[in-house]
């Protein structure tokens, strides 16, 4: 055979290799620095007072299934993570009924934030709740076996909750390796169950039971017309952002003091701030915005420290961490990490 026949057999072989490659799907999920979008066009409050000079964002990743070649430049790039599909989806569940969980996360957060904001601003808001359902389980979970779909969580070590927000954070707050006591209701019986936590696979040293939950409840009569697109972005995450955005809008001045403030982390009827998956991909989106200063939940704060470069992290645990926070940067006195707000 001749050099030219050998070389057009090597050179399809390759196209053909790279093609197989091309299109196989792989067990893996690549997850990514996503963008920081301004909240001010995307949150819109009755009366909202026109007075503010800087911006609030929320920020995202993005999640793309691999195939060989994607999950190849994944693994070499210092900016994106390579998961285990069943990491990120549960066993048995489709990419639409997961992303169907992500869009009723999304609006239970949309929902807390005009509650805890309002509440902020004066107005008596309530919200009735049955408890938070189990919409379905994480590979490896600790709590199958001893959770069946279904199952609607009540209490959590004894605590009542109402909302999936407020289960997730009274989970969090323990270690990996405790266990949790859980009150639950299986049709018309109530019983207590025990699982021991385990690291959660989006946030090392989080703890979790490896479940997704979603929030029984209708929705409140609210005082105020606020309305809030947030077009596909799905998830809890930018609970506190939101708060932050729809009270800035309902108080007069600004509360960013003129700042471009970036940041992320779930909220719950206790203003007690969340820890949330995918903090070193939001930190690398949020410097690319030119966000100046990044709200992060403290549990997430040294992972947040390995992504920062230029941008100044904000560690909080509740919104009046961020409240006193922001006034002290109007003021100009605003305590920097080092200086009396690090982790």
């Amino acid at each position: 055979m001749s050099s030219a026949g050998r070389l057009v057999k090597v050179v399809l072989a390759i196209i053909v290799l790279l093609y197989i490659a091309f299109i196989y799907q792989t067990d893996y999920v690549l997850i990514k620095p996503g963008s920081a979008e301004e909240l001010r066009p995307l949150i819109t409050v009755e009366g909202a007072d026109p007075d503010d000079t800087g911006k609030l964002y929320l920020v995202t990743v993005t999640q793309q299934r691999a195939n060989v070649l994607t999950a190849l430049y994944g693994l070499l790039h210092p900016h994106i993570d390579l998961r285990l599909l069943g990491e990120v989806i549960p066993e048995g569940m489709t990419q639409e009924e997961y992303r169907e969980i992500l869009d009723l996360m999304m609006e239970e957060s949309k929902l807390l934030a005009k509650l805890i904001a309002l509440r902020r601003a004066g107005y008596q808001v309530e919200i009735i709740s049955e408890g938070t359902i189990v919409e379905g389980f994480l590979d490896g979970s600790p709590s199958l076996g001893v959770l069946q779909k279904g199952d609607i969580i009540t209490a959590v070590d004894g605590v009542p909750v109402s909302m999936a927000s407020e289960a997730i954070t009274l989970v969090q707050n323990r270690r990996v390796g405790d266990a949790v006591r859980l009150t639950i209701k299986r049709g018309e019986t109530t019983r207590e169950v025990e699982i021991t936590t385990r690291e959660y696979p989006d946030s090392p040293g989080t703890p979790a039971l490896g479940i997704y939950i979603r929030t029984v409840h209708g929705e409140p009569v609210l005082p105020l017309d606020i309305e809030m697109d947030t077009g596909k972005i799905g998830g809890p995450s930018a609970g506190l952002m939101f708060v932050l955005e729809i009270l800035n809008q309902l108080t007069p001045g600004d509360i960013t003091g003129g700042h471009l403030i970036a940041g992320t982390g779930t909220i719950d009827t206790n203003e007690r701030v969340g820890r949330i998956g995918g903090v070193f991909q939001k930190v690398i989106a949020a410097e690319r915005a030119g966000a100046e200063f990044f709200i992060v939940p403290e549990g997430n704060y040294e992972e947040a420290r390995k992504a920062a470069r230029e941008i100044e992290l904000v560690p909080v645990s509740t919104l009046q961490d961020v409240l006193d926070f922001l006034e002290g940067l109007s003021t100009g006195s605003a305590a920097r990490p080092g200086q009396g707000m690090a982790a």
